[in-house]
């Protein structure tokens, strides 16, 4: 029989490298789960998207920046076709929004690899929540890629910046969009096992993500460090431009937020 494991028999570094958390870390989530672990299947909490959290970078009015990532999966035996992406392999594809200190305030793992990101926003209940004037009287904004739509509360890039204006809106978007990619990454390097192959259903590997996810949020809030020197991979995965007909209206918003913030 395989012996207990013993916090003791390790040094710090070697806990966060066989667990991803320190010591300490450790202690905390045995503290919070206590009551929940028992014989019977836990639970899973969805995170939460009710914060209304402000970017304090350099892009006004911001409450988040969205982008999506293809985690690796073993190929189905169901559907198979649907979980092979524009790169050809078998993945699930991840929607993760974060806030100006790199913490994930939603993440959406449900969908097949050939699913676009648009359409996973666009079905998401944070769209809904968004649509539905989340926030009160005052607009913020979430931030994405060009692949996904303009709309009254996601702004994209211009492809083709006319003038100053929305030369100076694409810079700072750049800069400030770039911090999910930088958190995608982060969350990737904690967790190796969301750059290789998740030999698990798609389901289960959706619990998975989220579960790193969850625990990376955790790690963050108590500043443990990562096990190695890994580089970030920045996650970006969307393709293709969504419908034009379906975003006139938030382009025209973007033309006057760009004219308002950035002349």
């Amino acid at each position: 029989m395989e012996r207990r494991p013993n916090l003791d028999d390790l040094t710090n570094i070697e806990i966060i490298d066989r667990y991803r958390l320190d010591r300490d870390g450790i202690d905390y989530v045995e503290n919070i789960l206590s009551r929940q672990i028992t014989p019977k299947a836990y639970r899973n909490h969805a995170i939460s998207a009710r914060h209304k959290l402000l970017i304090t970078l350099r892009f006004p009015k911001v409450m988040g920046l969205i982008d999506g990532t293809h985690i690796r999966i073993r190929a189905p035996s169901e559907d198979e076709y649907m979980y092979v992406n524009r790169k050809q392999f078998h993945s699930v594809n991840v929607q993760v929004v974060v806030d100006g200190e790199d913490k994930i305030i939603d993440i959406v793992a449900r969908w097949p690899g050939s699913v676009h990101g648009a359409r996973i926003l666009r079905e998401s209940g944070l769209s809904q929540l968004l649509d539905n004037g989340f926030g009160g009287h005052e607009q913020f904004h979430l931030l994405g890629d060009s692949g996904y739509p303009s709309t009254r509360w996601l702004l994209t890039p211009y492809l083709n910046p006319q003038g100053l204006a929305q030369e100076a809106y694409n810079r700072s978007h750049k800069t400030t969009r770039s911090r999910v990619e930088k958190a995608i990454g982060q969350l990737k390097r904690r967790f190796g096992v969301l750059h290789t192959e998740i030999a698990l259903s798609p389901e289960k590997a959706c619990k998975v993500v989220i579960a790193c996810a969850v625990l990376h949020n955790l790690c963050k809030a108590r500043g443990i460090p990562f096990a190695d020197n890994q580089d970030d991979d920045n996650g970006n995965n969307n393709n293709g431009d969504p419908r034009p007909q379906d975003q006139m209206p938030g382009l025209r918003y973007r033309d006057y937020f760009a004219a308002t913030y950035f002349r």
